[in-house]
Parts: structure tokens; sequence; C-alpha cells
């Protein structure tokens, strides 16, 4: 049976997932999912592609440049130049190497990284870089879900998703809705 994820993924680009570690941002009951590198290990194996990843990654490395991925789409979104901060770590995290595709013994894809940790959040600055400076940066939404913030790619045709999931906040919005028709 396979494992319950642990994180939320489906957001259309591996450093929105990345920000959705930071769930319920900017509302009271906002929750910390990289609390330490246990956690970020765990993240790594379930978003990135080397799944095998071991060590004692630098969680809160980890959490600055999630919030640094988000100011800088934030900035971008608003047609801002990012703080300089903010550009200068992921542009560092970037700049590091990423993990290798190659075929086990078996004919199965493997990925390899001497520091799989820095090697998946270098994947991640450098989809942030791109989701920056494309236009996919036009179809970014914010979940319409109530204390959600979680942002997600609209890559529906019509271009007017409202929630981050059907599976969860949309399930709930709906389910709130029924509620509110009933009564």
């Amino acid at each position: 049976m396979p494992a319950t994820p642990r994180f939320r993924q489906g957001a259309g680009r591996p450093c929105l997932d990345f920000v959705r570690t930071l769930r319920h941002r900017g509302s009271p009951g906002v929750v910390e999912e990289l609390p330490d590198a246990e956690a970020l290990l765990a993240w790594v194996r379930q978003c990135g592609p080397c799944t095998d990843a071991t060590g004692q990654p630098d969680s809160a490395y980890a959490r600055e440049l999630r919030e640094a991925v988000h100011a800088l789409i934030t900035a971008a979104r608003a047609d801002r130049t990012p703080d300089t901060h903010s550009r200068d770590l992921v542009n560092s995290a970037a700049a590091h190497p990423v993990p290798v595709p190659s075929l086990d013994p078996a004919g199965h894809l493997a990925w390899r990284a001497d520091d799989p940790v820095r090697a998946t959040l270098a994947l991640v600055a450098r989809d942030a870089l791109d989701l920056v400076t494309t236009p996919s940066l036009t179809r970014l939404r914010n979940c319409a879900g109530q204390n959600c913030g979680a942002l997600f790619l609209d890559t529906s045709r019509p271009g007017n998703r409202r929630w981050c999931s059907m599976g969860t906040c949309g399930n709930r919005a709906k389910k709130e809705t029924l509620r509110g028709r009933t009564v």
C-alpha cells in the first residue's frame, strides 16, 4: 500500500509546491511544514527526484530560500523589482549542481547528486527563475479557499480555476455552498 503523501503537491510547478510548505500563509492558522532536517528530507524524497536523499540538511536555509522564492514571485506578479536579498539567494541556490539521471541495473531511472537536498533546492530555484520570467506568470493564481493562501498555476483552458485543489479547497467551498442552500 503506497504511503499517504505528507506534503501537498499539484500546484503546477516545483517552486510553487515548495512555497506551499508554509501552509495557510498570512492567516492565523499558519503551519510550518519544514521545521527541521527530517521534514526537509521527507519533502525532498516526496517532491524531488532524489527519492533516497539522506543527510542532515540545513532546514533554516531551506525556509529562507522558500521565503525568497515567494518574495521573488510576489514581486514579479506585482511588476516590481525583487528585493536584492531574495534575488541573490535564489540566484545562488540556482547555481548549484542539479540531480542527474541514470539507469540503474534493472533499467529504472534513478536520480543522483552529491548533495541531494541542495541539488533539489537548485531545481526549485531554477524553476522559480523560469516562472517569473515567462508568460506562465500570468496564469498564476491565489486559491480562493478560505485561509488557504496557496499559489497555483492555472492550466485550465479558460484560465478561470479558483482553487488550488478540487480535492481540498474546492470541495470545502462546494460543501459550504450546499449547506448555505439547505439552511
